[in-house]
């Protein structure tokens, strides 16, 4: 019995046999040829197949993942007639009278190296979609007629080095049981899809791991903890058996708590709902039973789109999210980009320090086109549902103060249009600063909610990077420091006729919520799955 530790990305427990990932791969050699109109021929008509291959993976992404996350695929092909990659390849097949396939490697390599070296991190995920495009290009040249095999038989634990996301989603999720990768990031479009299609999955577990396994052998995958066990004995085998009969228990009484009021043993009420990325997460939202939607991420419109989207375009995705809520609170967050979150046709300059840098309100107060675009489809969408406004890093009142003006504006733009929207809409701010919970009395005048931002107010706080794997050890999601804030920024609140919230990942730990409960904290948004379980821990907690 062997024991192996990486980082578990969907929580849940798999029993089962080993299935080493066979990616097929084709050693790429150098060849000369005669003909190169021949050879562009070839090639043309592998790009054709890889089109028509990744179209379909995309339906079958759009029925398991979403809309959201099935838009990779969707990348995947644009990058497959983009100009730099294409005449990059044309140009070694016509220079060097170079085979196709060498032509397509070699590019992938220059290519997924130049992504790699950026600092920012989204273009540094690029690396992994230009190889995963190039090699299903010389799959395509080097094979295509070969047709996809499925023996059938029982579900596995599919092992691999790592997954490319078309790889992740062409896999049968029928017959997959968990997956287990030996590299890899939590923050990847494989992890991402993984927790979406509801499969144990751990990844990161090192390459001892690949070394240790073989098709066949019986392994336990602990998608809570990150831990594997090869071959397992007897004993270990059922207990984890009575962990994956016990979460399985769990899930089928949760679904009973459905219908039920969030409130404690004391008759203490608290509003449950969802965070979400995107309109494909509202299926999510309703399957779980959230009251509404605390935190909509409206930068995924602007990190989908290839120029800025119109109000138009904003105004439709936003009103049908309010409509689908049928009445229900939906309270969406204006622009968030920067930091991590980097957008090609912003032209942001670099920084040394994008966190603290030019982000989220920064970039719309002084960008005022973009940002009345949207509170204008903002706006114009409230007529359809019950809306709120939050408006991310705030760090002072003068902030506040400009953007409510702005507000003003625009509403009586509208109105002088004759363009109907709801005049009680709610406006709030996130609290996810120090400046902002240390000034929350000054600032809670001004607007009707708060929302803390946890993962950011951890970050800034204790001067750690969260995006550092280094720094966990220092991390402290429970420090002190952090809970005095925002119980400061609760009693601000309250003292000035302003309700509050958490969306950040601390609402949905439930070791915190009767603290935060006892803080006078109103509402708790946290992921879809996660609104059950938060659910049962209230009604489980008496506050007297």
């Amino acid at each position: 019995m062997e024991k192996f530790k990486g980082k578990g990305v969907y929580g849940a427990v798999a029993i089962g046999s080993v299935s080493v990932f066979k990616r097929g791969d084709t050693q790429v050699r150098r060849e000369h040829i005669d003909d190169i109109q021949a050879e562009f021929a070839r090639l043309e008509a592998a790009k054709e197949l890889a089109v028509e291959q990744l179209g379909e993976i995309y339906e079958k992404a759009l029925k398991e993942v979403g809309e959201t996350h099935a838009q990779i695929f969707e990348v995947h092909m644009m990058m497959l007639e983009d100009d730099d990659y294409n005449e990059s390849i044309a140009n070694l097949i016509e220079t060097q009278a170079v085979n196709a396939e060498y032509a397509v490697a070699s590019t992938a390599d220059n290519f997924s190296a130049m992504f790699a070296a950026m600092d920012d991190a989204y273009m540094q995920a690029r690396a992994a979609d230009v190889k995963d495009i190039s090699n299903r290009l010389i799959a395509c040249l080097t094979d295509p007629g070969a047709a996809k095999s499925d023996d059938g038989g029982e579900k596995m634990i599919v092992c691999a080095d790592d997954l490319a996301p078309s790889e992740t989603v062409s896999l049968d999720k029928d017959r997959v049981l968990a997956f287990v990768t030996a590299f890899g990031s939590s923050n990847s479009h494989t992890a991402i899809l993984a927790r979406n299609m509801n499969i144990p999955a751990v990844i990161s577990v090192g390459e001892e791991f690949l070394k240790s396994i073989k098709d066949g052998d019986k392994i336990i995958v602990d998608g809570h903890t990150g831990e594997i066990i090869v071959s397992p004995d007897a004993e270990t085998e059922k207990k984890y058996a009575e962990k994956r009969a016990e979460d399985e228990r769990k899930k089928a009484l949760l679904q009973e708590l459905k219908g039920k009021d969030n409130v404690t043993l004391d008759g203490t009420r608290v509003n449950i709902y969802a965070n979400i990325g995107g309109v494909d997460g509202i299926g999510g939202v309703l399957a779980n039973d959230a009251g509404g939607i605390g935190l909509f991420r409206s930068e995924f419109l602007y990190l989908e789109s290839e120029d800025y989207p119109t109000e138009e375009q904003q105004f439709l995705a936003y009103r049908k999210v309010l409509e689908s809520m049928a009445g229900k609170t939906v309270i969406i967050r204006t622009l968030d980009i920067g930091a991590d979150k980097q957008i090609d046709y912003f032209d942001l300059d670099k920084e040394d320090n994008p966190a603290l840098g030019f982000r989220a309100i920064r970039i719309c107060l002084t960008r005022p086109e973009i940002f009345r675009t949207q509170l204008r489809a903002l706006y114009r969408a409230s007529a359809y549902g019950k809306l709120g406004i939050m408006f991310p890093m705030i760090t002072s009142v003068s902030e506040v103060e400009q953007i409510l003006a702005v507000c003003e504006e625009v509403k009586a733009e509208l109105k002088g249009e004759g363009i109907p929207f709801d005049e009680k809409v709610e406006t709030g701010i996130m609290i996810e600063t120090p400046a902002a919970a240390v000034i929350s009395d000054m600032l809670a005048p001004l607007v009707d909610f708060f929302s803390v931002g946890t993962n950011d107010l951890t970050q800034y706080t204790l001067a750690i990077d969260r995006q550092n794997a280094k720094l966990e050890p220092f991390c402290d999601t429970h420090h002190e420091a952090i809970l005095r804030l925002i119980e400061m920024s609760a009693q601000n609140a309250h003292k000035h006729g302003a309700w509050i919230g958490i969306c950040g990942e601390l609402a949905a730990d439930t070791t915190l919520t009767e603290r935060f409960l006892r803080m006078g904290i109103d509402e708790l948004s946290v992921s879809a799955p996660f609104v059950l379980p938060l659910r049962e821990k209230v009604r489980s907690l008496d506050l007297k």
